[in-house]
């Protein structure tokens, strides 16, 4: 538990940046599942593959079952997202 408290983890301002600005954009079209689903894929990407040194150590990236389930789920629920967003604008 003590890991969790005591990783530090960087993400450029740059990203920050094009997070706030997407995210904005998406709020003022009144797009707020869009927004929401910009916020995911940019926590999925930080969360793991930004920081993978922190995540998996250091050596040589590999594709294991921890990678294959982390954006395996990831991808479902952006399937899910558009299939909702889809059914949403047939109503």
């Amino acid at each position: 538990m003590e890991v969790l408290y005591t990783t530090e983890l960087t993400i450029p301002m740059y990203q920050v940046g094009l997070l706030m600005v997407l995210t904005t954009l998406g709020l003022l079209f009144s797009r707020i599942k869009l927004a929401l689903l910009i916020n995911f894929l940019f926590a999925l990407y930080w969360g793991y593959w930004l920081n993978r040194e922190n995540v998996i150590g250091t050596g040589i990236p590999e594709i294991d079952a921890f990678t294959i389930g982390y954006f395996g789920f990831g991808f479902l629920i952006v399937i899910f997202v558009v299939i909702g967003f889809m059914l949403e604008s047939t109503r």
